[in-house]
């Protein structure tokens, strides 16, 4: 149990990585592309080459143990898709019309909070104070690493990056809901909408393609820093929950400065490190968090991606050799124990205090 729990945090931080690592490189494209072209070029980008991983693991019989997406799962897919994938992008891109880029790294550390406030007052996954003062510490080195003294204007256009969040917050919380069946599947199939949509505004705006070059290097960034980045945020979605999966991920800004100090040659300001303290706090406050009682699995049939642990010792009703991990449906039974534990999968339940 305690391996699955470190190996969600390695997930979520990894997605992190990618994804702060990617943001110098995105901001050296602005330049070169309209931001409406960037954003389908980057979702685009994500989603085409997961496709074409998709096909080519076919195509050489290289099967998956994940397990597909199933009619149930529409419904919670569509809507992240739409929140995550098609409205906040273009939230986030008028709004960036609006207030100064600065103004809206600022606002974009709303996200995180207004996922985990999704996660623990909609969606009721269990949260502490220690796990409320880490996403604190967290979220207050993000803000730190984007503060910029001028600050001004954000009426309109501030609403509209805050409604980004929101979107993107919701798009979170919905994902967790398929996170058992396959990450990349998932990912394509965001990357694929998310990018017709916004190729399609840019578009119909005017906007031309930028030169095949430029093309390749933002389906490139999009690829890694939103594609693979994305599969790793489901994965660590699955063992950790929302919230826990959010403040982690929140590390990207940092990740991103670092990545900036190393290839642009910036110098690290006092707030610099100010951001990393903060960071490092968080970061500690969560993965050193005990999260152990006694609780009760009720009757649950599903889908996932396993191998017969504690949670698992079911009978199978079909031809098995023995491999492991497997996919299959499965019915869990009415188990109450006590161990270590996260929100995943298994552990949803309600707490009482």
């Amino acid at each position: 149990m305690k391996t699955l729990l470190r190996k969600g945090v390695v997930f979520a931080l990894l997605a992190a990585l990618l994804f702060g690592a990617s943001t110098p490189f995105t901001k050296s494209l602005v330049g070169d592309i309209q931001p409406l072209m960037l954003a389908a070029l980057l979702y685009g980008g994500s989603g085409l080459g997961l496709s074409a991983w998709i096909l080519v693991r076919r195509l050489i019989g290289r099967g998956t143990t994940e397990s597909r997406l199933t009619a149930p799962d529409i419904p919670w897919l569509a809507g992240a898709v739409a929140a995550g994938g098609v409205v906040a992008p273009v939230l986030l891109m008028f709004g960036l019309t609006l207030i100064p880029a600065s103004s809206a790294s600022l606002l974009l550390n709303l996200e995180g909070v207004l996922t985990a406030l999704l996660a623990w007052f909609v969606f009721k996954e269990n949260f502490d104070q220690r796990i409320f003062l880490g996403m604190l510490s967290i979220i207050a080195a993000g803000a730190l690493l984007s503060w910029q003294e001028s600050m001004v204007g954000i009426p309109w256009g501030g609403l509209l990056v805050a409604g980004a969040c929101l979107g993107w917050a919701i798009d979170n919380n919905l994902t967790r809901k398929v996170s058992a069946s396959d990450p990349v599947q998932i990912a394509a199939i965001k990357g694929v909408v998310a990018g017709a949509v916004n190729l399609t505004i840019a578009l119909a705006n005017g906007v031309t393609f930028p030169a095949p070059g430029t093309i390749l290097k933002a389906g490139a960034v999009g690829l890694v820093g939103y594609g693979i980045s994305l599969v790793l945020f489901v994965l660590a979605l699955r063992h950790l929950g929302t919230a826990r999966t959010g403040a982690y991920f929140s590390t990207a800004p940092f990740v991103g400065a670092v990545v900036a100090l190393v290839l642009l040659s910036e110098q690290a300001t006092l707030l610099f490190w100010v951001a990393g303290g903060l960071m490092a706090l968080g970061l500690w406050l969560h993965l050193t968090e005990h999260h152990e009682h006694s609780h009760k699995h009720e009757p649950l049939i599903h889908e996932h991606e396993h191998v017969h642990d504690e949670h698992h010792q079911h009978n199978q009703d079909f031809p098995w050799q023995g491999p492991e991990p497997h996919s299959h449906p499965h019915k869990h039974q009415a188990l109450t124990h006590n161990h270590e534990h996260y929100p995943d999968l298994h552990h949803r339940h309600t707490h009482l205090t």
